[in-house]
């Protein structure tokens, strides 16, 4: 029984840890991953914490935010967004609207936010996007964090894939309304790939927002 009571109290603290409600995690800053679907973030989210992220039944859907303590700041893996083959319409603007929400009512809690994309396909996405006359959604989500106030890093994942790094980001933060060269913003551009646990200019960002917490 003893053992038993134990673990539904293991349970109910990680309940309240993914969704937001635990005491602490009213005190504590968050540093927030969000990111387009399959584009490695709970992997990086593992590889920043040690902790695998729990997922909804058919992959590339995190159901909820995930939440995990590192030291004095909560880390916490959002659901990811855009389009997801085994989710529907109905499912992707849930997503959103949770995603939404969640960063409008803890804007003043989150000391940095980390936008992951897969920096192979981004800006072959943002070209199709805006060949529709649309706003990429990598775009509009950068545009929106940076509205509320919230401090952003891009984690530009995937560079193993990349046979001319600078080339490639330079063209990146430009679409995000960076000058280029990217190297005049490594204070908020990393190059990183999470798959082979080469995140250390991600490290050295977050590093910095804590210094200053």
């Amino acid at each position: 029984m003893g053992q038993i009571s134990k673990r539904k109290r293991v349970m109910e603290k990680d309940s309240l840890f993914q969704y937001g409600l635990s005491t602490l995690t009213i005190m504590a800053k968050e540093i927030v991953l969000i990111g387009r679907s399959n584009v490695g973030k709970s992997t990086l989210f593992r590889e920043l914490t040690g902790k695998r992220v729990k997922v909804g039944r058919r992959p590339g859907i995190t159901k909820w935010p995930f939440k995990s303590q590192v030291g004095g700041v909560f880390y916490v893996d959002m659901p990811g967004y855009g389009f997801m083959k085994y989710a529907s319409l109905e499912e992707q603007d849930r997503t959103k609207d949770i995603i939404i929400k969640y960063f409008e009512e803890h804007a003043s809690d989150i000391l940095l936010a980390i936008q992951v994309i897969d920096a192979s396909s981004f800006l072959d996405i943002a070209n199709r996007w805006e060949d529709r006359g649309e706003i990429p959604l990598e775009i509009e989500l950068y545009e929106f964090l940076g509205d509320l106030g919230i401090e952003v890093a891009l984690a530009a994942n995937k560079m193993d894939r990349i046979a001319n790094e600078d080339e490639a980001l330079d063209a990146i933060v430009e679409r995000l309304g960076m000058l280029p060269p990217w190297r005049q913003w490594l204070d908020r551009v990393a190059p990183i790939s999470a798959k082979r646990g080469q995140i250390e200019p991600l490290h050295l960002i977050i590093k910095a927002h804590l210094a200053k917490k």
